[in-house]
C-alpha cells in the first residue's frame, strides 16, 4: 500500500504529526488503538469517517 496518498502532515495541525487525509486523527492515535487491542471493526464503528484503507495506511507508514 502506498500510504503517502493517505497520510498527511500539516504544520499546526496536531503539532505537525502525521494524520489521516487532512483530518485531525493522527496515525499515532490509530496505532495506539490497535496496540490497545481494538479491532479494525471497533475503530471504524467509533470513527465512521475512517476506512479500512486508512488503517492499513497507518500500519504501512509505521512499518516504513
Amino acid at each position: 500500500m502506498d500510504y503517502r496518498h493517505v497520510i498527511t502532515i500539516e504544520p499546526g495541525k496536531r503539532g505537525g504529526r502525521p494524520c489521516i487525509r487532512h483530518m485531525r486523527i493522527a496515525v499515532a492515535d490509530v496505532l495506539g488503538w490497535l496496540a490497545a487491542g481494538r479491532t479494525h471493526e471497533q475503530i471504524l464503528s467509533d470513527f465512521p469517517e475512517l476506512t479500512e484503507d486508512d488503517i492499513r495506511a497507518c500500519l504501512a507508514q509505521a512499518a516504513a
